[in-house]
């Protein structure tokens, strides 16, 4: 998908689909249901036309997506060790992230922190702290379809080993200074920015949108 926060194409596509899907939700009228599937299929011809995705796959992505649109949950875990932050490589793009992924239905946001990080890297954490509540479709330099808020959590590190695991190729710690190429709409310098400034001042409070 083209990279970039200013994207207006993207932003229109958005809108529309997520006007189309709480259309859909609600709407008792087989004209108006009509015209919200019709709405659907624009916003998936217009993410076509400006991506590597296919028409068909998107239309299906989107009717994996009924009821009213809201934000998907993105959950990142902050783990440093002696002043270093631990990123895994993630397979699907190659580049690196703080431990993560979408929030599952029934979990405790920093249960799912604590249970990615596991599962990603092969260190046991414990949630600590909030460190934020961020809109991650703005200021990030690659951006997903959905719009989506990310949550990130500062973690203590309680034990295990690197290990990658079925989406990661590799776990390491780096330098804040000295990071490897970031999978950016996964973990941005803006996201390790305010995991530094924590660290800093553990009294700072939570940062947001």
């Amino acid at each position: 998908m083209t990279e970039g926060s200013n994207v207006r194409w993207l932003d229109w596509a958005r809108e529309i689909q997520a006007l189309a899907q709480t259309g859909l939700a609600f709407t008792t009228s087989q004209y108006d249901r009509l015209t919200f599937e019709r709405l659907s299929e624009i916003a998936a011809e217009i993410v076509a036309g400006h991506s590597q995705l296919v028409f068909p796959e998107i239309k299906r992505v989107f009717s994996l997506e009924p009821g009213y649109a809201t934000p998907k949950v993105d959950i990142r875990a902050a783990v440093v060790r002696d002043g270093r932050i631990l990123l895994v490589r993630e397979k699907a793009d190659g580049k690196w992230a703080m431990p993560g992924g979408w929030a599952d239905v029934g979990d405790r946001p920093s249960e799912t922190a604590e249970r990615e990080t596991q599962e990603e890297s092969g260190f046991v954490v414990r949630a600590a702290k909030l460190l934020g509540a961020f809109d991650a479709n703005r200021g990030e330099k690659a951006s997903v379809f959905f719009h989506a808020v990310k949550l990130v959590f500062l973690c203590e590190l309680l034990g295990g080993e690197a290990n990658p695991s079925m989406e990661t190729l590799a776990v390491d710690f780096f330098d804040f200074d000295n990071l490897p190429p970031l999978s950016e709409h996964r973990t941005s310098l803006r996201l390790l920015d305010e995991v530094r400034a924590h660290l800093a001042d553990p009294l700072r409070p939570a940062a947001f949108d």
